[in-house]
């Protein structure tokens, strides 16, 4: 597809499988975390994580790949619809047409992880995080620097820590349900590539 004068190539990538606790998915900044899970929960267990990596070309056959999307696939089956994944207290009701609810990043890094996970993470110190998921040599390519780390030893809970499409900002995470209104997936959507 073609958007502002640039060509945008979107292939998944796999990364690995997260494992689930509790069942109650987290998206967030993981380098700056918090633990408050999506409202919609899932099956405790493990799940694939696919990163969409968006090639961006430019002028002369120039071009960069960047991250534009992080999924959750909890059922390999088509989705019917989308919807915003909302936090407790968050209503629909209360935005405009063009806002959204979304996590903030400012270490620009984001992952969907469960909740297990997320509280023992936010009870590290910044050396621990910095050794287990801070590369000295960070890869050019984003889905090489895709970085996992089992953080919590008696459950197997992980944690994916993946570039955030162009960086810091704020990322809305969405829900893609089957026809029946089964959870297929939670998407973030990094917003690499423009809307029309």
């Amino acid at each position: 597809m073609e958007r502002d004068g640039s060509a945008y190539q979107v292939q998944p990538c796999e990364l690995g499988s997260v494992v689930l606790p509790s069942g109650k998915v987290v998206a967030c900044d993981p380098l700056a975390a918090h633990t408050t899970p999506f409202v919609d929960v899932v099956t405790p267990g493990r799940y694939p994580l696919r990163a969409w990596a968006a090639m961006i070309g430019g002028d002369h056959g120039q071009g960069h790949r960047r991250l534009a999307a992080l999924q959750l696939v909890v059922a390999d089956e088509p989705v019917s619809s989308w919807s915003m994944a909302l936090l407790p207290g968050q209503d629909l009701v209360t935005l405009g047409d063009d806002d959204f609810f979304g996590y903030r990043v400012d270490a620009g890094t984001g992952t969907l992880a469960d909740q297990v996970a997320m509280e023992v993470l936010t009870g590290w110190d910044f050396e621990r995080i910095d050794d287990v998921f801070i590369p000295a040599q960070i890869p050019h390519d984003p889905v090489d620097a895709a970085i996992a780390a089992v953080v919590e030893e008696r459950t197997g809970a992980n944690v994916y820590v993946v570039g955030s499409g162009w960086g810091d900002g704020v990322y809305a995470t969405y829900i893609g349900r089957t026809a029946e209104g089964v959870i297929a997936s939670f998407v973030t959507d990094f917003r690499v590539v423009p809307l029309d």
